[in-house]
């Protein structure tokens, strides 16, 4: 049990550290708790819970930023905690099975989201002074935040995009209100993955342990460490790690 609690808090270390750079933490810390053997709603729950608390300990970094936006936070966040709790809720709802079963194809979305992330969050113009949502945002928000809830992994990089087609383009904002909403979206799930029980609590504390260090490590290390060098290891990873869950769940030879 030491072995995998030390284990556990270093990948989440390193993966606090990775989303203080690139993004995509998610991708080391859920296939982490998934091969100690936890069922993948429970390993799903934890992951959530350890990384929402790792992420709003690092929000506190974007005050300023959250400031100047706002005239949006509310309505965005809204938005997003209305879907996260109704993702929380499919996932509770999905039996067992059906989940691990799906858990390859939520690893490939979550890959190709992280891959194709930064190309859709490019946007020409300059970014207005005050902004205005456009009618789809929040709606899109709200689907945003129902696969937050449900699975999450990707959903950092899939913020920014949608950041991106709403008009921002000062990343600084971006980073501090893509941080608020993940945040939110973690945190709202908690409260239905805790009242089922669905969290396993110990591991949740030790992973959010690491995460919180790592970030701050990474934090201090982010000018100088390369974000496109992390996005190509993260990428790797991801890739890998999808591969791997896909051939245990469909191509794995049954015992016996």
């Amino acid at each position: 049990m030491l072995t995998t609690g030390l284990t556990l808090f270093g990948v989440a270390m390193l993966a606090g550290g990775i989303n203080a750079v690139a993004g995509g933490g998610s991708f080391l810390t859920f296939p982490a708790l998934l091969l100690t053997g936890m069922p993948g709603i429970a390993a799903n729950a934890t992951n959530n819970t350890a990384m929402w608390l790792g992420t709003a300990a690092s929000a506190h970094g974007y005050r300023e930023e959250l400031r100047q936006t706002s005239a949006v936070n509310l309505r965005l966040v809204l938005s997003s905690g209305l879907g996260s709790i109704i993702g929380a809720l499919l996932v509770l709802w999905t039996p067992e099975v059906a989940f691990n079963n799906a858990v390859p194809f939520l690893l490939l979305a979550a890959t190709l989201l992280f891959i194709l992330g930064p190309l859709l969050s490019r946007r020409h113009g300059a970014q207005p002074d005050v902004m205005i949502l456009p009618r789809w945002a929040m709606p899109a928000q709200f689907f945003l935040g129902i696969y937050g809830g449900y699975f999450g992994a990707g959903v950092g990089i899939a913020t920014l995009a949608l950041l991106g087609q709403i008009g921002f383009t000062r990343i600084h904002q971006m980073n501090g209100l893509k941080t608020l909403l993940t945040s939110c979206m973690n945190g709202i799930a908690v409260i239905p993955f805790a009242i089922a029980g669905a969290i396993v609590w110990h591991w949740a504390l030790v992973m959010c342990g690491g995460a919180v260090i790592g970030g701050y490590i990474g934090a201090r290390l982010a000018r100088k460490a390369s974000p496109r060098v992390i996005r190509s290891i993260v990428i790797v990873v991801a890739v890998g790690m999808t591969a791997y869950f896909f051939w245990k769940t469909y191509f794995q030879a049954s015992p016996g």
